[in-house]
């Protein structure tokens, strides 16, 4: 059974006609071609998939698409603004703080909602609000240098 669902993704009206249990996932990516959303584990545990929805990190592997009716879905395809990069995503690139990239758009949109939260964090403060995103590469000592410098780029505005 289908149903009619619409919701902001990436600050543009979306309607889908899909099955309103399919995870948010693959209606992103299958349905609306917005592959930088990694399908990675499927069970919530690793970040590769989190998208923000009304700006908070959700794991889109694990929730159904009808609960995004009425909602702001950001991924990391919509985070630049006006062809600029978000604070964020240039101190990735500064701080090289990827490898393969896979996990990234997940590191990226659950740092941004961290931020939102915590806007002057401690280095421990970023490792421990980052421990549930996964990086097989090693590359967790540059994505912690990469947030710290993003939290005093954005010098505590808002995500």
């Amino acid at each position: 059974m289908t149903a009619t669902l619409a919701f902001q993704l990436n600050d543009q009206p979306v309607t889908v006609n899909v099955d309103p249990e399919r995870t948010l996932l693959w209606v992103l990516r299958t349905d609306l071609a917005l592959t930088g959303t990694k399908y990675s584990c499927g069970i919530a545990q690793c970040g590769a998939c989190t998208v923000l929805v009304n700006d908070e990190a959700v794991r889109s592997c694990a929730v159904a698409v009808k609960s995004v009716a009425g909602k702001r879905v950001t991924t990391i395809e919509g985070l630049a603004r006006e062809g600029r990069l978000h604070p964020l995503q240039e101190a990735f690139v500064a701080h090289d703080a990827l490898q393969c990239g896979f996990c990234t758009p997940g590191m990226i949109l659950t740092a941004y909602s961290f931020l939102r939260q915590h806007p002057a964090p401690t280095r421990e403060d970023i490792v421990k609000g980052m421990d549930q995103n996964l990086c097989r590469c090693g590359a967790h000592p540059r994505i912690v240098d990469a947030i710290a410098a993003a939290a005093a780029a954005m010098k505590g505005a808002r995500a």
